[in-house]
């Protein structure tokens, strides 16, 4: 069993240090702190990504949706969807990825290889 106090968790500088609690397989947990007016800009990813607030509040914004969401809010993104997230006032979220890495996601391609070439 593994644990983290994730509201005890330093993440100093803000978005630019996010801290990795976990990274496999199954899956990959970052914490990440947004300082006041910080925000992730629109991007996506290839995994599944469940966002959880766990401390502040955050803007949400995905496709044609948007939430504003305080802390217990779990939200859940499809692989490639675009969103951004912004805090006016500053939040703590954990990202949960999965599968980590992704099908198309250039190390999921690098992981694929090598196990092909492995086995002959």
């Amino acid at each position: 069993m593994k644990s983290w106090a994730l509201t005890e968790i330093e993440t100093p500088g803000g978005s630019r240090s996010p801290a990795v609690l976990l990274s496999g397989d199954e899956g990959r947990a970052v914490l990440i702190e947004l300082e006041a007016g910080q925000e992730l800009g629109d991007h996506q990813v290839k995994e599944n990504m469940f966002l959880v607030v766990i401390d502040g509040s955050v803007h949400i914004e995905a496709a044609t949706e948007s939430l504003d969401a305080g802390p217990g809010t779990l939200v859940a993104f499809e692989p490639d969807e675009r969103r951004s997230v912004s805090s006016e006032s500053g939040a703590r979220v954990l990202l949960l990825f999965t599968p980590w890495p992704g099908a198309g996601h250039y190390r999921a391609e690098e992981k694929a290889d090598a196990e092909s070439q492995a086995r002959g």
